[in-house]
């Protein structure tokens, strides 16, 4: 391929996209070390993150009932399309069970936290940044990280994987009653093909996978809000690059750590 007819402008746009994504993960990295730093030194604020815990999971209760409960509803439909025709019925209970459990429960939940309370947070640091709340801190002695980003942080590793768990629960429910109550599968034979396929390995992996997430999302987030630029516009794209960034970099991920643990069992 001959390079000479391209413009120098295509290159120099391409080298700048990739200086830009760098420095982007340079500064998440350095957020990221920063409040691990915080985290350790005492005093905890303890009343924030119970604050941030209410605000961030309890709040988000609902909506990952409602989602995690349709998702099992829809994958038992969905599975029992073909598993019928096979007579497998039986099986369409450990599909949805394994499903939730390793992929669509912690990533969905991520999806959920991400859409709802990260794009809070950045709105909250945002417009702290913005009217100067943020120097203020600083001028008062105070450190921001440790401030307004250690109690977030705590908090998103305590809530996101007790909502993966509660995900999982209620997709589970979700296919069940499609299976019992649909596919006319026996209650003692949906439980035991739920939970006889199941090992504590597809639990913890989907833990894993949440804790990952909640660093995504408070770092992202967080970073996002500490560098929005000057009035409401620039507040509302930092919120809107918080979303996509943190979406985009969840799945990266999750599509990361589908492939270390097939690896490592292989």
């Amino acid at each position: 391929m001959k390079f000479k007819n391209v413009p120098k402008s295509f290159f120099w746009n391409i080298y700048n996209k990739i200086v830009k994504f760098f420095r982007y993960l340079g500064g998440i990295f350095l957020l990221s070390c920063q409040t691990i730093f915080w985290m350790l030194i005492p005093p905890y604020r303890k009343k924030s993150i119970l604050e941030q815990m209410n605000q961030i999971g309890v709040a988000s209760f609902p909506i990952v009932f409602l989602i995690s409960l349709f998702t099992g509803i829809v994958l038992a439909l969905q599975s029992a399309y073909q598993m019928q025709k096979v007579g497998a019925e039986m099986y369409i209970a450990s599909l949805v069970a394994l499903s939730l459990t390793r992929e669509l429960g912690p990533v969905l939940t991520a999806l959920i936290v991400a859409g709802r309370s990260g794009a809070a947070i950045t709105a909250e640091v945002g417009t702290m940044k913005v009217t100067e709340q943020i120097d203020a801190l600083e001028t008062l002695s105070v450190n921001p990280v440790e401030y307004l980003i250690v109690p977030r942080f705590v908090a998103l590793l305590v809530v996101v994987p007790l909502l993966t768990i509660y995900a999982d629960f209620f997709g589970i429910v979700g296919g069940y009653l499609i299976g019992v109550g649909k596919l006319g599968i026996t209650h003692n034979m949906y439980v035991n093909m739920t939970f006889d396929p199941m090992t504590m390995k597809d639990i913890v992996t989907g833990l894993i996978k949440s804790f990952s997430f909640a660093f995504i999302i408070c770092m992202v987030s967080c970073f996002e809000g500490m560098r929005s630029e000057e009035g409401a516009e620039g507040v509302g794209r930092a919120t809107t690059a918080s979303v996509v960034r943190s979406f985009i970099l969840i799945i990266m991920a999750d599509c990361f750590f589908t492939a270390l643990f097939y690896f490592m069992n292989n």
